[in-house]
């Protein structure tokens, strides 16, 4: 089928809804009105009240909920509706949704999504461009998953649903229904934890996710530069081989994305390339990111996220050294 994200993911909770019984979704106006985005519609209608559930508005609510229910045998996959009002959830993710497998030494396991709309570029207000993927990536326990095509946020849900873990599913809201792509109608699984290796090349090694996927594409694209391009799909765990040997490859490295610079994923990226593939590096690791200050208001976002010129400019520098 040809659709967007929002319809692979509709389609991905369709499915698992359909094979695990015990499957859930919940939260804010996920139920009659399909979601914000439109992403749970239909879902309501299909299953009934039980087993797609809207809640308070209360994030804390929904997650701890939802932990409970995962506690039980439930398989909840709760939504959260941006990723800014998700921090009110923070406790229930970081010391027990994270830390409960560990507690009873996997005793008891913890399998459960929470997912959330994430990133800007669509001018929206405060709260509702975070991209927060270095907060959870830094809690031990949390899987962290961010697709950029309809093709991986279907697969990549359909593989959390199978896992005996906590997965934190974020979903790009500029990517929602930016593109459509060609998704198999039944099931089938995107491995989490590696790597799609989008384009491949030797001049330098353009890690990115999330939104910033077709930007890096576009930019390479109009430079008619033979980068290698790694979509990670993953933030945790990181798929630290496919990026050291295309590094080694390469020897150039950089890393597009959108949360801020400081204190990022792709700070944790570089860390890893210089330990490992120093040695290989014909130039210094280089970063494009999103300032560190908060997120400005609309109308100011084009000069605060990373853009084809920006990218263009990086490739410039890092092929000059």
């Amino acid at each position: 089928m040809l659709t967007n994200m929002v319809g692979a993911i509709n389609n991905a909770l369709d499915l698992i809804l359909q094979e695990n019984k015990n499957a859930v979704v919940m939260g804010e106006d996920v139920g009659k009105d399909g979601g914000v985005f439109r992403v749970t519609d239909g879902l309501f209608a299909k299953y009934g009240g039980e087993r797609v559930i809207d809640t308070p508005l209360a994030e804390s609510s929904i997650v701890g909920t939802a932990v409970g229910m995962a506690i039980g045998g439930m398989f909840p996959i709760a939504e959260c509706q941006f990723a800014g009002f998700q921090l009110l959830a923070f406790s229930q993710i970081a010391n027990h949704m994270a830390r409960y497998r560990s507690r009873t030494r996997s005793a008891i396991e913890l399998p459960m999504i929470v997912r959330t709309p994430v990133s800007g570029g669509v001018r929206t207000l405060e709260h509702h461009s975070d991209s927060p993927e270095a907060l959870y990536a830094h809690i031990g326990g949390l899987i962290v998953v961010e697709p950029s095509n309809p093709y991986d946020a279907k697969g990549l849900m359909i593989k959390a649903s199978h896992l005996r873990d906590p997965v934190i599913f974020l979903e790009p809201t500029k990517l929602y229904r930016l593109f459509k792509q060609e998704v198999p109608d039944g099931m089938y699984e995107v491995e989490i934890g590696k790597a799609n290796v989008v384009r491949e090349g030797d001049d330098l090694t353009i890690i990115t996710w999330g939104t910033m996927v077709p930007v890096v594409k576009n930019a390479v694209e109009k430079k008619k530069t033979n980068a290698e391009i790694l979509d990670l799909r993953t933030i945790n765990p990181l798929d630290e081989q496919t990026i050291l040997d295309s590094v080694k490859k390469t020897g150039r490295a950089m890393i597009v994305h959108e949360a801020p610079l400081s204190f990022g994923p792709g700070a944790e990226i570089a860390a890893r390339i210089a330990e490992k593939a120093i040695f290989e590096l014909d130039a210094p690791v280089l970063r494009v990111a999103s300032g560190s200050f908060p997120y400005p208001f609309p109308g100011y976002e084009n000069y605060y996220i990373p853009n084809e010129a920006k990218v263009s400019e990086a490739i410039d520098t890092i092929l000059s050294e």
